[in-house]
């Protein structure tokens, strides 16, 4: 009895504290303090639901677990393998050599001529942003204050072009750029409209002045990278058959990607898609450690394609690609159509990742009368 009598003492003392800690039924029936009303609140989940997101936080949880994967594969891509970054910029690009157990280099800017040229092509190209708006339109007038900035910039450039690095003949042209555009800015401020009709002529007038321009940037650029690529397969040697290099790019960059196509002169047909990747982005610009994640990624992709599949280039492509190319074809007979899909090409493709089935209309600008 004696015993019994401590047992239940215990246990109503042990209840007693529950409750008073608020970890009991009496604790459970009270409302909540004042301070938690703002948040409190019961929730509930079904079986289904919970279920649900367990197994769906396997494919967040395998995000987590590669991004900490990256970065040993990274250390170990780069310990073992140079790597070269092109990476698109206003100035021309820029190019670094990542080399094992080095600080990366950094390669030299394009000449400032470039960034010139550019510049004031683009001025011309931009005046169409101003006046475009308002075609036509003489009752609305607030484009000229815009219009008026521009002018002083434009008339400030115009006036420093002589000190400007750049040939004569070069020169000569980019004044006749900017002198166009401040008398074209002129005759729109002086009538107070802007007419499709006058924006035509003024676009037909510049344009041939414009090419020069996009032809000498070209020039610039090309010879440019073109040196500072060859002296870097010079200094690696026999390690540049092992060499990776990567080059990012956005949909309108694309074709006739500058910086991969010098890349390619250097690389080889062989190395496309293996060794030289074009990485797309959505926006110009991507920071080296940006294209040193994905250019990992797609290398450690490779080697779980192997190890699942059998192929060490499976990953490049999307996975479900294959199966759900015979899916869309099966669909589109079902609903009477007939399927518009691409050419099946083998994994490991060394074509260029651009478009390159040719047709008819023009391909360059020199193409265009």
């Amino acid at each position: 009895m004696r015993i019994e009598s401590l047992l239940t003492r215990s246990a109503y003392a042990t209840m007693t504290a529950i409750m008073l800690l608020g970890l009991g039924p009496v604790a459970q029936a009270q409302d909540p303090p004042s301070f938690m009303a703002p948040i409190a609140g019961r929730t509930a989940s079904s079986p289904t639901e919970t279920a649900t997101k367990n197994v769906l936080a396997l494919n967040s949880m395998m995000f987590e677990l590669y991004d900490d994967a990256a970065r040993v594969f990274q250390a170990n891509i780069l310990s073992k393998h140079p790597v070269i970054l092109g990476l698109f910029t206003g100035a021309g690009g820029r190019f670094i050599l990542y080399r094992p157990g080095m600080a990366p280099l950094e390669a030299p800017s394009v000449p400032i001529v470039y960034q010139l040229l550019k510049s004031v092509g683009h001025s011309t190209m931009a005046l169409t942003e101003v006046v475009g708006p308002y075609l036509d339109n003489a009752e609305n007038q607030s484009w000229r204050s815009s219009m008026a900035a521009y002018r002083a910039r434009m008339k400030a450039a115009l006036d420093g072009l002589d000190a400007t690095a750049m040939p004569p003949d070069w020169r000569g042209n980019n004044r006749t750029i900017l002198e166009n555009n401040i008398a074209f800015m002129d005759d729109c401020l002086a009538k107070g409209t802007i007419t499709l009709a006058a924006l035509q002529e003024f676009a037909k007038k510049q344009g041939p002045y414009l090419k020069h321009n996009i032809h000498w940037a070209a020039q610039t650029q090309v010879g440019h990278w073109m040196s500072v690529i060859g002296e870097w397969k010079t200094m690696l040697g026999a390690d540049w058959d092992k060499t990776y290099a990567a080059s990012n790019t956005i949909y309108v960059a694309r074709q006739n990607n500058i910086l991969f196509s010098v890349l390619a002169q250097y690389f080889g047909p062989e190395a496309i898609n293996e060794r030289l990747m074009l990485i797309e982005t959505i926006s110009f610009t991507s920071t080296p450690d940006d294209m040193l994640t994905s250019l990992t990624r797609i290398i450690a992709d490779r080697s779980v394609g192997a190890l699942y599949f059998g192929n060490y280039y499976l990953m490049d492509y999307e996975l479900m690609g294959g199966d759900a190319r015979a899916a869309i074809i099966a669909e589109t007979e079902k609903r009477g159509m007939k399927a518009f899909l691409p050419p099946a090409v083998p994994f490991g493709s060394k074509q260029w990742p651009t478009l390159i089935t040719p047709g008819p209309g023009p391909t360059s600008l020199a193409d265009i009368q």
